[in-house]
């Protein structure tokens, strides 16, 4: 439809939020405006819907979800489901989307398992498959700015859809006018008639329950944590598990304790970014701690702070996962509580040093693409092989872990607990995370591992992203800084290509737009991929030396030069 054409319509129809008709009014004649909000639809991709809240179909709003959800339910239908779960966060209009989610579910005969409050991502996912649900939607942008809410669908088996799925919902999807389109139930109707139902309290003491049960080492020592929820949902179910292993010195940062989308003290709730912890850094100062502690607003993501000198030291995500597999495997090992045959999962843009530590424990490690859900999957082929006991741990570098099979997602919660149980242990030993960390660089070598985000805004962003990708396959780099690319892995093409030989094979991971170089032949690497969630392309170096200095030098100069390239592109 004609963009003017679906602008008029909105006006026209848009009326059941009375934030978006003001909106559309204001933009009246402003065309750049009106072509952002029009030029697309908020597509149901691999993670489902994220975007900017507001009017329009590229806009996250009632009628948008509503859309989604139909295309949900027609798939469910078709599949013989019955039942779907629903969670919301904190952000700006998450619980109204949940409920009109819930009202279309309901009219379409699917029997809604709502939370009453919100609830982090992972609780989600546990509620999936403890009540025995179909499916699974989360309203969540996880650490995404203020402006931005998201959907997120999930399968019968806890996990994330997969792409075949989510290519089959949208599909459904498609066919579904906006306006008129979506079934709608009255939602204290659907509530009378029982076809949405409150989870009940039981379902989150089981959950905790579980979580508990994957503690290793008594907390003996008088650790200190100053924790942050960053004003979302990880307040109370982070605090009653640290609570349950013993964190009796945990403070709670004050102005990011209650719920508020807004996040009114850290704009980009991220605990990748050292300003998410600026409040728990000024407190630290007044009142020292060991460990500073931060959830993303739908608390499947955790981030780390350490005293260092005078100041603290932000953890990487990789680093975070190096330390915890590495406690997990000696600890468990030393307690005759490691599996025979373990499995631990990590994506194949996170560190290397995982596969070291690994190795050393005669643990099986599995790489899989970025995506959660890809370490859900293995998770889900071991227990249908009646093996899922052998897996002890999933991680991913952008800071998110899992030790258990009881949920298919990232879970902050069990990762909290176990780095405040693992920080206890090690000081009770003498040993600061720090040290151990570097005694395993000591022992393995120096793997410095980063990400880096380009982004690129609007319809004109897209189609720039869209044509570095083409063109690094069209003219693929030979060498970086001058270090020879020795195989070039095209995980869109799924072949492998070994430059010193001319030798291709092919690749067995699903298809991925991402782009993988190796350098020389001490382990070096570059990966190139569109995020799945943001208008950003992201960069992942790993440089390996023997010294620190050394790495962070070469991986300095290939950032450079990949700037600079993404940089032409933009013109």
């Amino acid at each position: 439809m004609e963009i003017q054409t679906l602008y008029r319509e909105w006006l026209q129809n848009a009326t059941e939020d009375e934030d978006l008709r003001p909106e559309l009014e204001a933009i009246a004649g402003q065309e750049d405006e009106i072509y952002d909000r029009f030029y697309r639809e908020l597509e149901f991709g691999t993670a489902g819907l994220r975007g900017v809240l507001g009017a329009g179909t590229n806009r996250m709003n009632i009628y948008t979800v509503r859309k989604a959800t139909q295309g949900l339910a027609a798939f469910l239908l078709q599949k013989g489901g019955r039942a779907a779960a629903i969670a919301y966060d904190s952000r700006i209009k998450s619980a109204l989307f949940a409920r009109e989610a819930a009202r279309v579910l309901a009219a379409n005969g699917i029997t809604v398992h709502l939370y009453d409050e919100l609830m982090p991502t992972p609780m989600l996912s546990y509620a999936v498959r403890e009540l025995g649900c179909d499916a699974g939607i989360v309203i969540t942008a996880s650490h995404n700015p203020a402006k931005y809410n998201g959907y997120k669908a999930y399968g019968a088996d806890g996990c994330q859809l997969s792409v075949e799925n989510s290519a089959a919902v949208l599909r459904e999807v498609d066919k579904v006018p906006m306006f008129g389109g979506p079934k709608l139930m009255d939602y204290e109707g659907a509530r009378a008639q029982g076809l949405i139902r409150s989870i009940e309290p039981a379902v989150i003491e089981r959950y905790l329950d579980r979580v508990a049960s994957y503690a290793i080492e008594p907390v003996k020592s008088d650790l200190r944590v100053i924790y942050t929820p960053l004003n979302g949902t990880g307040n109370k179910p982070v605090r009653a598990i640290l609570q349950r292993i013993g964190v009796k010195h945990l403070t709670v940062v004050p102005e990011q304790e209650l719920p508020d989308g807004n996040f009114p003290t850290a704009p980009y709730p991220n605990p990748e970014i050292r300003e998410a912890f600026n409040c728990a850094l000024a407190l630290a100062r007044r009142q020292p701690a060991d460990l500073l502690l931060a959830t993303d607003p739908d608390a499947d993501r955790v981030g780390i702070a350490l005293p260092s000198g005078d100041d603290y030291v932000l953890m990487t995500g990789n680093e975070v996962g190096a330390l915890l597999l590495n406690y997990i495997l000696s600890r468990r090992a030393a307690n005759g509580r490691l599996p025979e045959r373990p499995v631990a999962v990590k994506t194949i843009v996170s560190t290397p040093l995982a596969d070291k530590i690994a190795a050393k424990y005669g643990c099986e490690l599995r790489n899989v693409l970025t995506g959660f859900k890809y370490i859900g999957e293995q998770v889900g082929l071991l227990e249908q092989a009646g093996e899922e006991d052998r897996f002890v741990f999933g991680f991913e570098e952008s800071y998110g872990y899992t030790a258990g099979s009881y949920v298919r997602d990232k879970d902050a919660v069990i990762a909290s607990m176990l780095i405040c149980e693992m920080t206890a242990y090690y000081l009770s030993q003498g040993q600061t995370l720090l040290e151990v960390l570097q005694s395993l660089y000591a022992e393995h070598g120096i793997f410095c591992c980063s990400q880096h985000s380009f982004t690129f805004e609007g319809a004109a962003g897209m189609e720039m992203m869209a044509n570095i990708m083409q063109g690094l396959r069209d003219a693929p780099p030979a060498a970086v800084q001058g270090e020879a690319v020795t195989a070039r892995l095209d995980y869109k093409a799924r072949t492998e290509t070994d430059l010193t030989t001319g030798e291709t094979k092919p690749i067995t991971l699903p298809v991925s737009d991402v782009l993988l170089y190796r350098l020389g032949d001490k382990g070096d690497t570059l990966i190139v991929r569109p995020s799945g969630t943001e208008p950003k392309i992201k960069l992942y170096i790993t440089a390996v030396a023997a010294a620190k200095e050394a790495a962070e030098q070469k991986a300095a100069g290939w950032l450079a030069e990949f700037t600079q390239k993404f940089e032409a592109a933009k013109g």
